[in-house]
């Protein structure tokens, strides 16, 4: 079964399940009760959590929620958005999707209140979310990647972090910080299949490399020496010193193996920190020190950037459309961002979206990771992420419709080389392979040159 078949059963799948109970209704009193899907992650909980303040000051609105895994949200709503079916009223999604879908006509701009203040927002969180100068997604909190380590074993090893960190230094620091016996593996990382997950980070580490998904002429660049050095490195690293179930573990279970104290060290995204500092979520909190995502050849690509976003699809009606504004204003507002510190500190609030969330005294003294996150998000640049330039935006993904499933396939291939079903260089030929396939049915031609001003804009249809 190929993916757009999966994608659109599981969609249907889902959509019955959901009118079996209850939440799909063409019922016009239902006109004010919203439906919102996201994903399982913390801070999209801590807001379903909080939704009921929002429903005591909009007593004519109430929400409903759908809450998955992030791949199976990722299908979802893609279902949702391309068959235009109007199931969800609002939807998470993200940097990738905001640009290619307000392009199509799918998403709604977001329309803003006077007290939301827009220019508050990070300027490339801002841009990520925007198209043609238009926000279609509001920023629920933004992050790029970093290292989060154990100080206590560092120090007991003799070891020092730098606060910037090569790939070759973390190699050394892993195999010295591996301890079997005392149940710590050296590192942990992302290992789960799939363009959001384990391939997010492979990317950043291939741009740190010195490589790229696509050359100028748009040609896979799968089978290279920087791909090669990045993926074998990633596959040495979980097999000599992480889990040995890492291939089943996405962002939240590798979290949870650091919250437990299993992991010394551990790269990720940025939103990471205020849970593993949490005292009341671990017992090792007071210990995690952070630093900069690894570099290699380049400090091009160490970080990556990504914005979680709330967006409203073309299809829904104008009376839902007017309460779907007023929940996104409000769940992404400065005002939010104080009632999640209100409710659960500052340490805990969504961060990497505001301007005003840093210059905060109350987030600066209870995010010691601060600083480290805000330098990341700053410096990791869609636009020039690679090394040589590549022709589309995007850091740890490339902005253009195909991508979604070239990333999808590809990290199920380096899936196969960590569990030793496929040898690295076996794992990057299928990838490479699929990848052409892929792009000549996206209607790329075989000797296909980018023109100049289609360079910084990703391979939409007027630039192929």
């Amino acid at each position: 079964m190929n993916g757009r078949c999966w994608c659109l059963r599981a969609y249907l799948t889902l959509l019955a399940a959901l009118a079996l109970c209850g939440l799909v209704t063409s019922s016009p009193t239902q006109a004010a009760s919203l439906i919102i899907a996201t994903v399982d992650n913390g801070h999209m909980l801590q807001m379903r959590a909080l939704s009921s303040e929002f429903e005591k000051a909009h007593p004519d609105i109430r929400i409903r929620w759908i809450t998955l895994k992030e791949r199976e949200l990722r299908k979802f709503v893609s279902g949702d958005i391309t068959t235009q079916a109007g199931l969800v009223d609002i939807m998470t999604i993200g940097m990738y999707e905001v640009p290619i879908w307000a392009r199509s006509g799918w998403l709604k701009p977001i329309r803003t209140d006077a007290d939301y203040d827009v220019d508050d927002l990070l300027a490339n969180i801002r841009e990520g979310l925007s198209y043609q100068g238009k926000l279609y997604g509001a920023p629920i909190y933004g992050e790029s990647s970093m290292l989060m380590y154990r100080k206590d074993l560092m120090r007991k090893a003799g070891l020092t972090m730098p606060a910037k960190p090569t790939w070759a230094q973390i190699a050394a620091f892993a195999a010295r910080l591996n301890d079997p016996a005392g149940d710590v593996h050296g590192i942990c990382l992302r290992g789960s299949p799939g363009w959001g997950e384990n391939m997010a980070l492979v990317t950043t580490m291939v741009n740190a490399f010195g490589g790229q998904w696509f050359d100028m002429r748009w040609q896979p660049q799968l089978e290279s020496k920087p791909w090669k050095d990045a993926v074998g490195l990633y596959v040495d690293f979980l097999a000599k010193y992480g889990p040995k179930d890492a291939v089943s573990r996405g962002f939240n279970e590798t979290l949870a193996l650091f919250q437990a104290g299993k992991c010394a060290i551990w790269i990720d995204a940025t939103v990471a920190a205020g849970f593993v500092s949490d005292l009341n979520q671990s017992k090792w909190a007071d210990s995690v020190g952070f630093a900069q995502a690894p570099s290699a050849a380049t400090s091009k690509g160490s970080h990556w950037l990504w914005a979680w976003a709330l967006a409203i699809p073309a299809s829904v009606d104008a009376t839902r459309e007017a309460a779907a504004q007023k929940f996104v204003n409000w769940a992404t507002s400065r005002d939010y961002v104080k009632l999640v510190a209100s409710e659960y500190t500052w340490r805990l609030v969504p961060s990497g979206t505001r301007k005003s969330t840093y210059a905060s005294p109350q987030f600066q003294q209870a995010a010691p990771w601060a600083a480290f996150e805000l330098e990341a998000i700053r410096t990791a640049d869609p636009k020039d992420a690679t090394l040589p330039k590549s022709p589309y935006v995007g850091v740890q993904f490339a902005a253009i419709p195909e991508f979604r499933s070239i990333g999808d396939t590809v990290g199920e291939f380096v899936a196969h080389a960590l569990t030793g079903q496929l040898s690295v260089e076996e794992a990057l030929v299928k990838s490479q392979y699929a990848a052409k396939r892929q792009m000549q049915r996206g209607g790329y031609p075989e000797d296909a040159v980018v023109r100049p001003e289609c360079k910084l804009q990703g391979a939409f249809g007027d630039c192929r």
